[in-house]
């Protein structure tokens, strides 16, 4: 496990996740919602984030957390040598949205921009989940399927899974 790619649906958990398997492995962590988003909110210039991305892969350890847009995704699924797949059920993923729009209000969000705008930000998360679930969702799925014999491949599809799947590194990392 040296490049590994954490995605998934909004609210899926993904970046606390992410900044586990960080304390567990010491490897870099990049969260794209923190190189695609400025503070405050606004979005950095599209070339200076596929630049930014770029520049992370070509690096020999790494666990990047998050979407970013088709164009990068497809790219950095192929260069991880394992993928992480947080498929909850849709109503999980709905209910961790609103849990994050909630909570935000009082503590940033985890793996988003400082002062980004909660309410707007949620909004977008509610819009996507529905069409991530319905399109991308089922690629996602069909990749990982074809991945499972070249990469190590964690498809997790329920909290119990995601706290396996935890255990499982901490294990391997203590070894």
């Amino acid at each position: 496990m040296k490049k590994v790619a954490v995605f998934g649906n909004a609210g899926g958990g993904k970046s606390t996740l992410s900044k586990r398997l960080y304390q567990i492995t010491g490897l870099p962590l990049h969260i794209l919602d923190k190189i695609q988003f400025q503070s405050g909110g606004a979005e950095v210039p599209h070339e200076d984030y596929k630049r930014a991305h770029q520049q992370i892969l070509v690096t020999d350890r790494w666990i990047i957390d998050g979407f970013g847009c088709m164009e990068t995704l497809w790219q950095r699924l192929n260069e991880a040598d394992t993928l992480v797949f947080v498929d909850l059920p849709l109503y999980v993923h709905g209910w961790w949205v609103t849990k994050r729009f909630i909570t935000g209000y009082f503590k940033p969000p985890e793996g988003w921009p400082q002062n980004s705008p909660i309410l707007r930000s949620s909004l977008t998360s509610y819009r996507v989940l529905w069409l991530c679930h319905k399109y991308l969702t089922p690629k996602y799925r069909e990749y990982i399927k074809q991945a499972q014999n070249v990469k190590s491949v964690y498809h997790l599809r329920s909290t119990k899974e995601i706290s396996q799947f935890i255990e499982l590194i901490e294990t391997g990392a203590s070894a």
